[in-house]
C-alpha cells in the first residue's frame, strides 16, 4: 500500500485556489507488466495471394494437430512453464478459446484433450492492457467497510487503462482516504484477468451483456475489456456513481463505447463488483459523450448532467434509466479558462447547500483545467454559485504526458466535511487532490456577481 500525507499545492502555480488544495502526490502510473490473455486471430491473406480452401485458422489447427502425443504434451509444458504465475487457470483458458473455435476443427474427427488446448494456446496472446496510459479516474465507496479506523472510508477506483491499439478498457484499485483525509492506495496483485460473457435473462434491456469475475480475484485484477462491436475501440471514461434508491445501494457508470468510427454513451451497473452489466444508453441525448448520472432520483426521476452538444453542459430528465431525450441548456462557456468547450468530471455531489458538479474547461493551447459549480438542491437547473477561476489546472510539474497540458478527472466523492478528487494528468496517469467543502465554497462567487 502506497501512502503520501498531503501537501499544499505551492508549486509554482498561478492559480487563485491553490492554497485550498492538498495534492496527495499519489501517481498512479501506466504498467506494462500487467497482462491480460485475449484472443487472437490471425490475418486473413487476400485470396489471389492464397488461393486454397482452407483459412489460416485451419491450416494452424492441422499442423499442431499433426504433432504425435509426445511433441503435443511438451509443447504444452513449455507454455505453462514459461507463463506460469502470469495467469489464473491457463488451461481453462486454452480449452474455452478452443470452444469458440469449433469451425477450425471440422476437418478432424478425433484428436485429445491435450491437443484441443494446445491449439487454444495458439489462438490467444497476452495483452498488456494497461502499458500507454492509466488515466481519467473516478471514485466510489467500497461495498465492504470492515475493519477500518474510526473517520476512514474503504473506496473503489476507476481508471480507464490504454494498451497497444490505443484501445481503452475499464481497471480499478482499491484504498482507503482517513479521517484527516490522507489517501492510501492498494498495490494491485500482478495478475489481471478478464470476466466470463454470459447472455442476459428475458428482463434485461435490449444489447445488455452480462459479465462476472472468479470470486477468488481480487479487485485490482478484474479488467473489463471491449465485448461488443459498438465498443470494438475502447469503453472510455467511466463515470462511476453509488446510486441509493430505496435503501439500496447500486453502482452505475455511464461510459463512452467507441467503435473506431462512431461512439454511443452506455451504462454500467454493478452491486458488488464482480457482476457486472453493460447496457447500450438510447434516445437522442446518448448519442454523444460524457453523460454522469446525479447519485439519486430528483422528485421521482433520474437526471444526468450531460453535453448533447460539442461544447455545453445540459440538465436531462428521465422516468427510464435507459433513454435519455435532449434536455435543457445548464452552462456554457463563459470564462477565458473555458471559451473552447465546457463538459463536467463526474456526477455531482450532494451537500447541505446543494449540489456540487466539478467540470472541466477547455482554453488556449487546448489547456484542460478543472472548476466547480453549485447547483440548487431541488432544482438543479439553477446555479447559485460556481469558481469564475479554475480550481485545478496544470502546473510545472503535471503538464508532460500523451496529451500535454490536460487535467480531467470522471469524479470525486464526499468524505466527511472534504472532496476527495482524483484526477487524470496529460492522459497518461492519475493523482489525487483533497478539498475542504467549506473552503471551496468561500472560494466560489454566486450567480450574479461575475
Amino acid at each position: 500500500m502506497s501512502n503520501a500525507a498531503p501537501q499544499e499545492d505551492l508549486k509554482g502555480s498561478t492559480l487563485p485556489h491553490r492554497n485550498i488544495l492538498n495534492r496527495q502526490a499519489l501517481y498512479l502510473r501506466p504498467d506494462p507488466t500487467r497482462v491480460i490473455v485475449r484472443p487472437f486471430k490471425p490475418s486473413t491473406e487476400p485470396r489471389h495471394l492464397n488461393p486454397r480452401d482452407k483459412t489460416r485458422a485451419n491450416e494452424i489447427v492441422d499442423r499442431v494437430l499433426s504433432l504425435d502425443a509426445t511433441s503435443t504434451a511438451n509443447q504444452l509444458r513449455d507454455i505453462l512453464a514459461n507463463f506460469e504465475g502470469r495467469h489464473r487457470n491457463l488451461l481453462r483458458q486454452f480449452e474455452l478459446r478452443a470452444d469458440a473455435m469449433e469451425d477450425a476443427f471440422l476437418h478432424h474427427q478425433r484428436f485429445s484433450q491435450q491437443q484441443r488446448q494446445l491449439v487454444g494456446a495458439y489462438f490467444m496472446n497476452e495483452y498488456s492492457f494497461e502499458s500507454s496510459a492509466l488515466f481519467n479516474p473516478s471514485i466510489v465507496p467500497h461495498p465492504d467497510q470492515s475493519g477500518l479506523a474510526e473517520g476512514s472510508r474503504r473506496v473503489i477506483i476507476s481508471l480507464r487503462a490504454v494498451g497497444e491499439g490505443h484501445i481503452s478498457s475499464l481497471t480499478f484499485r482499491s484504498g482507503v482516504i482517513d479521517e484527516n483525509g490522507v489517501v492510501s492506495i492498494d498495490a494491485p496483485t500482478r495478475l489481471a484477468g478478464l470476466p466470463n460473457i454470459h447472455a442476459s435473462d428475458g428482463l434485461a434491456p435490449a444489447g445488455c451483456i452480462a459479465l462476472s469475475f472468479s470470486d477468488e480475484s481480487d479487485l485490482g485484477e478484474r479488467v473489463i475489456f471491449p465485448v461488443t462491436e459498438a465498443q470494438s475501440n475502447g469503453i472510455e471514461d467511466a463515470r462511476f456513481v453509488a446510486f441509493e434508491d430505496e435503501g439500496k445501494t447500486i453502482y452505475y457508470a455511464t461510459y463512452t463505447a467507441y467503435s473506431g468510427s462512431s461512439i454511443r454513451s452506455e451504462l454500467l451497473e454493478t452491486t458488488d463488483f464482480l457482476n457486472f452489466s453493460l447496457t447500450p444508453l438510447r434516445g437522442p441525448a446518448a448519442r454523444n459523450k460524457g453523460m454522469a448520472l446525479f447519485p439519486r432520483r430528483i422528485d421521482g426521476r433520474y437526471a444526468m448532467i450531460a453535453r448533447q452538444d460539442s461544447e455545453n453542459l445540459f440538465l436531462l430528465y428521465s422516468d427510464d434509466l435507459h433513454h435519455w431525450d435532449e434536455g435543457q441548456l445548464l452552462m456554457k462557456p463563459e470564462f477565458a479558462w473555458q471559451f473552447v468547450q465546457i463538459g463536467n468530471c463526474g456526477s455531482p455531489i450532494e451537500i447541505d447547500e446543494g449540489w456540487l458538479l466539478f467540470t472541466h474547461g477547455v482554453g488556449p493551447m487546448r489547456r484542460y483545467a478543472i472548476g466547480v459549480t453549485l447547483l440548487d438542491k431541488d432544482d438543479p437547473s439553477i446555479i447559485l454559485s460556481r469558481t469564475v477561476e479554475p480550481l485545478l489546472q496544470p502546473d510545472a510539474t503535471e503538464r508532460e504526458g500523451y496529451v500535454p497540458n490536460v487535467v480531467y478527472s470522471c469524479g470525486a466523492m464526499r468524505h466527511g466535511d472534504l472532496i476527495a478528487l482524483p484526477y487524470a494528468v496529460s492522459d497518461t496517469y492519475s493523482n489525487f487532490t483533497t478539498i475542504r467543502i467549506s473552503r471551496l465554497l468561500e472560494t466560489m462567487r454566486p450567480t450574479g456577481m461575475d
